[in-house]
């Protein structure tokens, strides 16, 4: 098995909504690569997804179709090597890569920070197997760091992504997370050295197809980079949006802004629009039991997380929704929401708005699991700690006190469940508080704060003194 070391540390890594009538014939235009080019041979259709029915978008500057579906490649799959140390599974890559291409995938997401800064390296060994005008590629310039904020620090980020993607063109370049710490940043980042200024020069000569930048934290930045449109000529802007943060982002955390906003400043200027978190990390498809039954109530032969995709993907200047997709049976269930798309209707979309509401009531941690506050110095499982909570609260084992109906078996789920799934010494009781993580999660939790919350909860717990 071929396999990709990511055995490295990440610290220095880091509408309006329309109904279906809104999205126009251009955008449903169809995409048709059936083929594995890999190998010469056809991928045999699984009987319920149509091949050659891929839902395009068209990006109004080049005239691209683009796959309503993009590949986002931060979660390849790993395995064990021989030393115990997790590397990418880059045969089981070189296999997602080839089905999504199949049935129409195009667009492949990913970053120098990604996977232990080895997703570029993956995604180029599984993409170079295909013919070049079956695939766009859509990289980042990453340097969170301050130590790769100097031109020539970023300016050999820029050219290493161009050898391990091995590729002479990046079809969409981001100024990555640009928010995150704020104008300072953004200056220290790009203006300042003269950095972007660059990349616009790189897309005059050709090296860049499309120029833009993904948006978490600071809404000013944003605002203010938008403000530059005339100067910059976005092609894209990458944004979260999903059902739950088009209008109750911000209600989750202040330091966010509604997707509703962000979509609309982009719709006004014609900027197409990238989606990320569609599924909030996998939020939207692991929500509280009742959600689970009002959506397969209504819809008993779809996932919980097609419902997301399809809202993502409804909008008509949404260009493609990215999903990192680890699994084969996740690709193949977002491919028959796409394959073709059927937009939603303005019921639909009112009953998705309904949910969200209704999701509100239930407190969870708002984690999506990109695993960017990771390493803990303290050697805290953050994400697992807070997926475990998260997952009490949707099946309803978080009780409020020892006289709620079902306190015995729910403390004995979360108890047991925590031990299982975190390891005493990286459970959230090692936190001192040190505040490493927080100015690295791009959803601004108090991390430290969170943890402490579920430590005392753990003890109250135990002690059986709620």
């Amino acid at each position: 098995m071929e396999k990709t070391n990511s055995n490295i540390s990440r610290r220095g890594f880091l509408t309006r909504l329309g109904a279906g009538s809104a999205v126009t014939a251009a955008a449903l235009a169809g995409c048709h690569p059936q083929r594995n080019p890999a190998d010469g041979e056809a991928i045999t259709a699984m009987p319920d997804i149509p091949t050659g029915q891929m839902t395009c978008r068209e990006n109004p500057k080049t005239g691209e179709k683009v796959s309503v579906l993009g590949y986002g490649c931060m979660r390849w799959p790993t395995v064990k090597d021989e030393n115990g140390d997790e590397v990418i599974d880059q045969e089981t890559v070189n296999a997602l890569v080839d089905t999504a291409i199949a049935y129409g995938v195009n667009y492949f997401d990913t970053s120098p920070a990604y996977c232990k800064g080895f997703s570029e390296r993956a995604t180029g060994i599984a993409l170079k197997r295909h013919p070049r005008e079956k695939f766009y590629i859509a990289t980042k310039l990453s340097n969170f760091a301050p130590e790769t904020w100097s031109r020539e620090a970023s300016l050999k980020m820029y050219h290493n992504s161009f050898k391990e993607l091995q590729v002479d063109k990046i079809d969409y370049m981001l100024l990555h997370a640009i928010g995150m710490g704020g104008m300072e940043a953004l200056h220290g980042r790009y203006l300042d050295n003269g950095v972007l200024d660059f990349l616009v020069e790189e897309r005059e000569a050709g090296r860049i197809g499309n120029l833009g930048f993904s948006y978490h934290g600071d809404i000013k930045v944003f605002d203010y980079l938008l403000s530059l449109h005339d100067k910059y000529k976005w092609d894209f802007v990458q944004i979260q949006l999903n059902y739950l943060d088009w209008k109750h982002a911000r209600e989750i955390n202040p330091r966010n802004t509604d997707a509703e906003y962000l979509y609309a400043e982009l719709e006004k200027r014609g900027i197409p629009a990238v989606i990320m978190e569609p599924l909030l990390g996998g939020r939207l498809s692991k929500v509280h039991d009742h959600i689970v039954a009002r959506l397969k109530q209504r819809e008993p032969q779809r996932s919980v997380a097609s419902w997301a995709f399809r809202f993502a993907a409804n909008a008509p200047g949404v260009l493609t929704v990215l999903s990192g997709m680890t699994y084969m049976e996740h690709l193949l269930d977002n491919l028959r929401s796409y394959c073709p798309f059927k937009p939603l209707s303005e019921e639909e979309v009112r009953f998705l708005y309904d949910t969200a509401d209704i999701m509100m009531q239930y407190p969870t941690v708002p984690c999506n699991d990109c695993k960017y506050c990771m390493p803990c110095p303290y050697g805290i499982d953050i994400p697992a700690v807070l997926t475990h909570y998260n997952k009490c609260v949707n099946q309803g084992n978080v009780p409020e006190s020892r006289q709620a109906e079902n306190y015995r078996q729910a403390r004995r789920a979360f108890l047991v469940g925590y031990d299982r799934s975190v390891p005493k010494l990286r459970q959230a009781d090692h936190c001192i508080g040190c505040n490493t993580c927080v100015s690295h999660c791009p959803q601004g939790i108090d991390i430290p704060a969170e943890l402490g919350r579920i430590d005392r909860f753990v003890e109250q717990l135990k002690q059986n003194a709620l």
